[in-house]
Parts: structure tokens; sequence; C-alpha cells
């Protein structure tokens, strides 16, 4: 299937539309790894995004009569806006069907373009349904966001470019992945020319389609996208671009929220580009594919953890009673014995420890927490760090993977309720993912028993289309069939923190 792509990519008509964007040296992020990196600079095509390329293309190539009737497309966004720039340029009319959680600025910029926009569903795949339901009403042509040879083929004339761009072929490249079109496109076109290039795909953890077919053997569907990264916030893969992907890929790399938010401080500081979550791509030896961001602050508040930079620990010292910023400064001061030097700094560690806050959980314990500043930057210097905790005397629970920590308990941390109240007997905790939309807490409310009580709750939102929600629910042991029939019936994504070691430390 792979040699069909070739004269495609060669004949793909995409620069009608866009510009042949450049590559570049990303020379701080290589600093820091030891390798050379390259951006391939997406965001600088008149929509900020490659899809113009493959949108185009398909679209130049349909027959004068259909394109007279007008195409539709379904889109969250970035599609929809190549799909209005090229049926601006063919002079055609464009439906776009959007779900109606769709942040408004991206319809603004594909109304802009003239297309028409209907807002339809609470989801992609409500959208898309819809999308293909006016297809057939009003015979429209339908453009796929990935799933077409002519799309594919557009998209590949970026991997056309990294080979023509590089002085020598990179030793990987790295490519988001949502439906696949873009790295079937790129793989399609590299492994034919330069077969020793490795090419990787990289997935967000929550909307892993494609790690899932290619390990299956066979097209895997979803029940659940995390949406953060919701360019790339795909159910199911397509049928063209999984058989390429199983030719072509040599392997998949998965990344979660906080590694994407590092990967946008990373390309910020080294193109003052903000990134979107959907388009990072993976650090390493090689070239890969950002773009533009809608969501600075998370990506400011979770970088450090995704790059290993930041430390959040939690120590506990039994029978002290010593104020927790006299522990600060104990720890901010120059070079001890017990605080080796690091990375080369003559400094302590503990001058970096920027965050210290502490709760005070009984007469005799008190538990500070250190966050360390950004400049914290390996593993080893982490371990480190703990090491040193432990030789002072503290028992450390280093808490830089808990997602419940980072979303939630650090801003709850102001000691436990007393027994009889929040802290009462038969507490759940349950972190949810609720959907942004009218209705999605009267739901919740509604679905369980009313006898249940609510004793924690605690909503996070950055900009995304989902709501973090920590829970906490009093529920009889002989009720807890009720309870999980509760959540099966809600729908709403969730874990089970009861026994997370930072609830039970500062707030169980």
């Amino acid at each position: 299937m792979k040699n069909d792509y070739l004269e495609r990519i060669l004949r793909a008509r995409v620069y009608d539309v866009a510009i042949e964007t450049p590559l570049e040296v990303a020379p701080i992020l290589s600093a820091r790894l030891g390798n050379r990196v390259f951006l391939k600079r997406e965001d600088m095509q008149p929509v900020f995004s490659f899809r113009c390329r493959g949108a185009y293309n398909k679209m130049v190539n349909l027959p004068a009569a259909t394109i007279a009737r007008g195409v539709i497309a379904s889109s969250a966004g970035n599609h929809a806006q190549g799909v209005a720039l090229a049926a601006q340029k063919l002079g055609c009319s464009a439906t776009i069907v959007m779900p109606s959680t769709t942040p408004k600025i991206k319809v603004d910029a594909v109304k802009a373009r003239g297309a028409e926009v209907i807002l339809h569903g609470d989801t992609y795949d409500e959208a898309y349904a819809e999308a293909k339901r006016l297809e057939r009403a009003r015979k429209l042509a339908f453009v796929h966001p990935y799933d077409d040879p002519d799309v594919i083929a557009g998209q590949g004339t970026i991997g056309l470019e990294i080979v023509r761009q590089s002085s020598q072929p990179p030793d990987a490249v790295f490519v988001p992945v949502g439906g696949g079109g873009l790295i079937s496109g790129i793989a399609a076109y590299i492994k034919r020319l330069r077969p020793s290039v490795k090419v990787i795909g990289v997935e967000p953890v929550d909307a892993d389609a494609m790690a899932r077919s290619l390990k299956a053997g066979r097209r895997v569907a979803l029940d659940h996208v995390g949406l953060f990264a919701d360019g790339v916030a795909v159910k199911k893969v397509g049928e063209l671009t999984f058989q390429l992907c199983r030719e072509l890929l040599d392997g998949m790399v998965l990344v979660d929220t906080d590694q994407i938010c590092a990967a946008i401080k990373d390309v910020f500081g080294d193109t003052r580009t903000v990134l979107e979550p959907g388009r990072r791509a993976a650090r390493r030896r090689g070239e890969g594919l950002r773009r533009a961001h809608r969501n600075p602050r998370q990506a400011a508040g979770r970088g450090g953890f995704g790059c290993e930079r930041q430390l959040r620990s939690a120590a506990l010292r039994r029978g002290a009673r010593r104020d927790p910023a006299s522990i600060a400064r104990r720890f901010s001061r120059s070079p001890s014995p017990s605080a080796p030097a690091v990375s080369g700094n003559s400094a302590s560690p503990w001058a970096r420890a920027t965050s210290p806050s502490s709760t005070i959980a009984s007469p005799i314990r008190r538990r500070p927490t250190f966050s360390p500043a950004s400049r914290c930057t390996t593993v080893n210097e982490t371990a480190r760090i703990v090491k040193a905790l432990e030789r002072e005397g503290f028992k450390t629970l280093d808490l830089s993977d808990d997602e419940m920590a980072k979303l939630h308990v650090r801003h709850l941390v102001g000691g436990h309720a007393p027994v009889g109240a929040r802290g009462a007997r038969g507490e759940l905790l349950y972190r949810f993912e609720f959907p942004e939309r009218p209705g999605a807490l009267m739901k919740f409310l509604s679905s369980m028993r009313t006898d249940w009580n609510i004793s924690l709750f605690h909503y996070r939102n950055h900009g995304s289309d989902t709501g973090r929600v920590l829970v906490g629910m009093q529920v009889p042991r002989h009720e807890m069939r009720q309870f999980q029939r509760f959540l099966t019936t809600l729908g709403y994504p969730y874990v089970d923190e009861s026994r997370n070691p930072a609830y039970r430390l500062f707030l169980g």
C-alpha cells in the first residue's frame, strides 16, 4: 500500500494555499537533551495548521460538477479552517458541522472564511454523524479529516519537505497521532526515500487509539478520550491510516498531560510560540511537529512535572514541632554536608525549594510540603533531594506523579476535618471528569442517592472541555452495590482515590 502514495505525494497540489514551512533547530532543547532537535514549523501556515494541505489536495482533485455543489466536513476546529480556506480559494461553498462545545474563537475563524457553520451535538462523533446525514441530503462532497488518500497525500508533503530540508537524514521523526492522516503521509514518503529513518507516533495516554490498535492488530474503538489535546482526541483511527501505520511505523510513544505541558514550555523557550496540545511532538534526536496552543495557564502550571523538572514532596517528621518557615530556611541556606551539590552548582538543592507549605494534623505532627523550582532538572537530582530530606529525619512521599495531588490536594491542604464532619467514617474519594456543558453537575446530583452525603467537592478547569472534580461521599458499606450502579449509570470517567497516599496523609 505504501508504494501507492509516493506518486500521490509528489503530485499533491498544496502550495496554492500552503507554504513550505521551515525546519528550525531548537537550540535550548537541543542543549538540554544533548541531541540536535528540529521543529517543523507548521504553525506558520495561513490557518496555523498543516490541515490546509490535505483539505485542499482533496478538494482540488474533485470533479468540477462535484465541487460546484459544495463540500461538507465535520471538525472541532483545525480541519474546519483548512476546508474553509480551500473552499475560499476554489470559490465553492463549504458547510462545517462542529460540536456545540467548540470554542467561539474557532467557530468565528471558520465563519470569517465564508463557510457555513452548523453546531450540532456535544462530541465530534455526533457532529460527524450529522455531517454524513447532510452529505446525503444536500448531495455534498464529504472531506474527511484523515481517512482519505488525497488528504493523506497532502499531509505527506511535510515528509517531502523534511527530507529536502535536512542536510543529512534524521535519526527519527516524531509525529502526533489522532486519526493517523498526518503520520501516514509523512511515513509513506520518508520510508520510501529514507527507509533507515525511524518514524514514531506520539499519542496522549487518554487518547491512544492508534497504539492500542497496532498492539491488537485491528482497529480498536475507545470508550472515552481525554480532551486536553483535542486535536488528536479520536476514538477510532481510520481504515487506510491504520493499514499504513501497520506497515510503516517504527513505534508509538504515549505522553500524559504533564509531558504535553512540558513540551509547550520547551518550545516556547526556543520559539516564543505557544503550542496547541494536540500538536506537540516527542523530543529527541530528529524532527518533531509542534504548533499553536490555546491553554497556556495549565501548561505553565504543570509543565515542570512533565519534563521531570519539578518535584512535589510531602515530608512527615514524627514528634517534631518545628515551624515550617524554619524548615524552609534550613533548606535554603548555603550547602551543608547533607545537601549535595547539584548539576555542577555548589548551591544546596534546598535553595530551590520555593513553595514550602504545611498542614497541622495533630499537636505533635506537621507535614511540610516542598515544590522545588523548575531548575531542578533530573531524576537523579530529585532522588538526592528526597534522600536529603530523609537524612534530616523526614519520612518523604514523592507526589510528582500523583494526578490527584497535582490537580486537587495541593489546593486543599489545610488540615484534617474533625471526626463527625467531612472526615467521618464511610467516606469514599473519587476523581471525576465532568463534561463542560450545562446540566453536568445536575446529572451527577440527581443520579446519586439523596441520603449519601457529599463530604468534599473540589472543581478544577483550565479552559478545556472537561472539568476535573474531586468528590468525597459517605456511603455505608452495605450500599456499595448501589454505589457501583451509580458510577455506571453516571457515565463520567472516574478514578477511585480512596487509598491514595496523598489523601490519607492530608485529608483522610
